[in-house]
């Protein structure tokens, strides 16, 4: 793998250089498609046919995802999927409800191009929606099989899973997997001065609320991971 260069650009979501589309509005770091197409390849073995939900995401596209959970447009959920009436909180309490499942715009890992949000095709119908509900990750569920292939493999293939258990932050995530030879090198690059010049250069929804407690949200949200590869 070559030199990495971390910019801010890449790190906070504003530029896809670092990007090759792997599918129709699917896009993931250049240097992780052999990776990926190879645990994908080992997965089919088994199978179990990986599919992407979600790839790369920009700062724009964040952005607007966390002004309708702000608005009350977009659902927000609390961790035993109940719906918060997001809409009635202030301050930190709706910062946190709605970054219990949705990052920060300029500090989701998404807009490294190392996250993939992923599920079976195989275990549902063609038609089947996937939520990116835990319920469908546990026994019982159409991606439980899925799940534990991910516990078993995935870090063979250098992916790990950084939101796999609730650690206080972001709510577990096993859809959620990220690629740590790339995704780890970014993390440490990714200082709380580097989010806090991407927000105040770009407004997004609760602005002044951000900036006021960002320092405790990149330590509870931002750098609060599962790190491990399993």
């Amino acid at each position: 793998m070559t030199t990495l260069v971390a910019s801010k650009d890449i790190l906070t979501g504003c530029t896809e250089t670092h990007l090759q589309h792997v599918a129709e509005g699917i896009a993931m770091h250049r240097q992780m498609t052999s990776a990926w197409l190879a645990l994908q390849q080992a997965a089919e073995t088994d199978g179990i046919a990986i599919k992407i939900v979600s790839g790369f995401r920009s700062f724009q596209r964040q952005a607007a995802i966390w002004q309708a959970k702000c608005d009350g447009l977009r659902p927000v959920y609390n961790l035993e999927q109940q719906r918060v009436p997001v809409t009635t909180l202030t301050g930190l309490d709706k910062l946190e409800a709605i970054l219990l499942y949705s990052a920060l715009p300029g500090a989701s890992r998404h807009h490294w191009g190392t996250e993939l949000d992923i599920y079976d095709a195989a275990a549902v119908a063609a038609n089947y929606q996937p939520q990116l509900l835990n319920a469908e990750y546990q026994p019982g569920g159409p991606f439980a099989k899925l799940n534990l292939w991910l516990s078993n493999n995935a870090r063979h293939f250098g992916f790990f899973r950084p939101y796999q258990h609730y650690l206080g932050g972001v709510a577990a995530e096993p859809w959620h997997l990220s690629f740590a030879p790339i995704a780890r090198p970014y993390l440490q690059a990714f200082t709380l001065e580097t989010l806090q010049q991407c927000i105040e250069q770009h407004p997004i929804a609760e602005q002044h609320t951000v900036l006021e407690h960002l320092p405790h949200l990149y330590q509870t949200y931002v750098i609060n991971i599962c790190d491990s590869v399993k």
